[in-house]
């Protein structure tokens, strides 16, 4: 996994201020220069000239970060860009629509996007709704800590200690219910504010995805503040969200396999998780975890 730890945390307060505005996938949404818009409900064919309308976070630095009109930058746009531009669109004609976690099924149903990059973890109660391609990303829990801490190595060491994730998130209760029956758990409405609370010391360590937290870590304020513990105890895979029958499927699948082996996968990685301490598992990226979901 990726192991690096630090970022900026204005730029990170600043996201989640951007987050609390969106009330739906087209609250706030925007091309790049030239960017166009297909007609709602529609769907791009490979090389058709056509726009593309992708839905990504605009609130996670790393992964996918938004300030304003500016190009969004992140891992998860990264990725998009590259399976965008397979699939015969200019980033230019990419059209970055803001979708978060609770419209992501909405936005696919109602035309409102093509498909979507956004730390979209593949499940069976969402492939109901939904397609997946990918996953372009398999990620794990892990913990947040201050730089300097030596003692929190894992979820077993959090008894009596305080930890934060978002409200409505189940990554903390996970930990105490399996983990650290005695770990005093504290709510907050974005990882912006669990981090705000860490550097202070109001809490020990924060919880999520590890590639987000490394995401947070590495923003320009935060270098040096704080590590990516390193121990995983879950599994996350992240997938490229599409309608149902979208037949492209196994063009971005093929595209995410080129991206992959072409090492520009690895590199977006690296660029978007410096100085963070997290160190990419090879292992889990190929392995079983990472297998490609039927496109049938």
């Amino acid at each position: 996994m990726f192991r690096k730890n630090l970022l900026t945390l204005s730029a990170v307060t600043a996201a989640a201020a951007l987050s609390l505005t969106a009330c739906s996938p087209s609250a706030q949404q925007g091309g790049g220069e030239g960017s166009g818009s297909a007609p709602a409900g529609g769907s791009q064919s490979a090389g058709s000239g056509e726009g593309l309308r992708i839905g990504i976070k605009f609130d996670q630095p790393g992964l996918g970060f938004r300030e304003g009109s500016g190009a969004p930058t992140g891992f998860d746009t990264d990725v998009a860009r590259y399976v965008a531009d397979k699939l015969g669109v200019a980033e230019g004609d990419i059209e970055w629509v803001q979708t978060p976690s609770a419209n992501r099924e909405n936005a696919l149903e109602n035309g409102e996007v093509d498909m979507i990059f956004a730390t979209y973890s593949i499940t069976d109660a969402r492939k109901e709704r939904v397609d997946f391609a990918g996953p372009y990303f398999v990620a794990g829990q892990d913990l947040l800590v201050r730089a300097d801490d030596t003692e929190i190595t894992g979820p077993d060491a959090l008894d009596g200690k305080n930890l934060c994730s978002v409200t409505g998130s189940t990554s903390a209760q996970k930990i105490k219910d399996q983990f650290a029956t005695g770990v005093n758990l504290v709510e907050q409405g974005g990882y912006a504010e669990c981090v705000t609370y860490l550097e202070s010391g109001q809490v020990d360590a924060v919880t999520t995805d590890d590639i987000i937290l490394a995401g947070l870590a590495a923003t320009d304020a935060n270098k040096g503040k704080f590590k990516v513990v390193g121990n995983t105890f879950t599994t996350e895979r992240y997938g490229v969200g599409i309608a149902k029958g979208d037949d492209r499927c196994e063009d971005i699948n093929e595209a995410i396999k080129e991206m992959k082996d072409s090492g520009a996968w690895k590199e977006s990685l690296d660029a978007n998780t410096e100085g963070t301490g997290y160190e990419y598992d090879e292992a889990l990226n190929s392995g079983a975890d990472a297998e490609f979901e039927s496109c049938s």
